[in-house]
């Protein structure tokens, strides 16, 4: 069911998104046997591709019998639901497909002289039909199919009744050689990778994502044993979260090892290019801290703004110490430091407030859809404050010590003739 909601300016009483669905839901919970999920027309597109299933998160539990399966996914319902955080639980059902099963009794079938085969043929020309001829069209061929009135294959009764012939001439009702009866069976069955599984779905709120499938992984661990060959795996947003984990830890220290190398290139020097690097921890310190002060879950979203914030900051101080050395070299270390950061501080401030207030909105919104840009803006936003502290007070402390001599400076030509020309005329 898809629901066109108002503005948000309009609803009564200042309500939020989340007490709009607690209202829903508790006026939707007196109808049994449903389970009800909330989510936005893009957003469960989103996370039916990552879960393969309609909903944020999902237990794909993997096994050969589907009784056995969804007696464990049952279970497993029932502690996911006694989890703090975790909401919207629901097991897809698979049985409840009734099927019309027709058991050969071969010892009985054998009495008689009758081979499985002939009860085959003789039950799928009574109920399915079997072709006896074709007719013409034109140049098109059609079969022609016979099969049984309805009166005679409509129930079980009526199938028992079906007559086989014996090797003697004789006729035996089907009920004498298999047992004809209704069973329950799947309508559907999921498969993945050649493997039976039932998937069993959940949403997180309340809580953030990590800590809940962590207190969540350890109650299953605990609490419930499967079969030998049974086994379950997580999809959609905790398992999205979990590879992009993976990813950053070997995006992070190559993207690292770039940037420091393409400092030295621009410096000339391993301690500007290592300078530059320092003020990344402060810089990310603030991005931490304004998750910590707004209750925000460390997401996916969130580490896109750490690397955002790491490119920001990065920027910031090459400009900053670039026009440190070129005043320097101007006016000598100590002046040049002074005059250099005096001069740099407006392009910084400019730089950070840029970045800092452009996302403010969206660090600040709590409409509908914003969910998925809070984590990034509130960790730019806070980590802007502190790349800008970082920038005009630690960074002049890193590059005041220029007369110390650098083993790993690069010095041209030109600078050696002028030094030395320098201490001549001073001798």
């Amino acid at each position: 069911m898809f629901v066109q909601l108002k503005p948000a300016d309009d609803w009564p009483g200042g309500i939020t998104k989340e007490e709009l669905i607690d209202q829903m839901q508790h006026k939707l919970s007196r109808y049994p046997g449903i389970d009800f999920n909330f989510s936005q027309n893009i957003q469960d597109n989103v996370e039916e591709a990552m879960s393969g299933v309609k909903g944020e998160n999902s237990l794909k539990l993997f096994g050969d019998d589907i009784e056995e399966l969804t007696k464990s996914a049952e279970l497993i319902a029932g502690l996911m639901e006694k989890t703090p955080g975790v909401q919207d639980v629901g097991v897809f059902k698979v049985n409840g497909q009734p099927n019309l099963v027709i058991a050969i009794d071969r010892a009985r079938a054998a009495r008689y002289g009758i081979m499985p085969a002939d009860v085959n043929a003789v039950v799928q020309t009574a109920v399915g039909g079997s072709p006896v001829t074709q007719v013409l069209e034109g140049d098109r061929r059609f079969d022609l199919t016979v099969r049984f009135r309805p009166d005679f294959r409509q129930s079980p009764e009526a199938i028992r009744a079906l007559l086989l012939s014996t090797p003697d001439g004789n006729r035996v009702p089907l009920g004498q050689v298999a047992d004809v009866g209704f069973r329950e069976g799947a309508f559907m069955i999921y498969r993945e990778r050649g493997r039976r599984y039932i998937p069993v779905k959940f949403s997180v709120r309340g809580r953030d994502l990590a800590t809940t499938m962590q207190d969540l992984q350890q109650r299953l661990k605990e609490q419930i044993h499967l079969p030998e060959g049974y086994t379950y795996e997580w999809a959609g947003e905790f398992d999205s979260l979990r590879k992009e984990q993976r990813r950053l830890l070997l995006v992070i220290p190559v993207s690292l090892a770039i940037i420091l190398i393409l400092l030295f290139i621009q410096f000339h020097s391993w301690r500007d290019a290592l300078a530059v690097l320092a003020v990344l921890p402060f810089a990310a310190t603030g991005g931490v801290w304004a998750l910590l002060l707004t209750g925000t879950p460390f997401s996916i979203s969130a580490a896109v703004g750490f690397t955002s914030l790491t490119g920001v900051a990065t920027l910031g101080s090459v400009v900053f110490l670039a026009g440190v050395r070129r005043a320097q070299r101007e006016a000598g270390n100590a002046q040049g430091l002074v005059s250099g950061s005096l001069q740099q501080m407006r392009p910084v401030l400019m730089a950070c407030m840029a970045a800092g207030l452009g996302l403010l909105p969206a660090a600040l919104s709590n409409r509908i859809g914003a969910q998925a840009q809070q984590p990034l803006a509130r960790v730019v936003v806070g980590g802007m404050l502190t790349t800008t502290l970082s920038i005009l007070f630690v960074l002049p402390l890193l590059a005041r010590k220029r007369d110390e001599p650098d083993e790993f400076a690069y010095e041209s030509k030109e600078q050696h003739e002028l030094e030395f020309r320098h201490e001549g005329s001073g001798a």
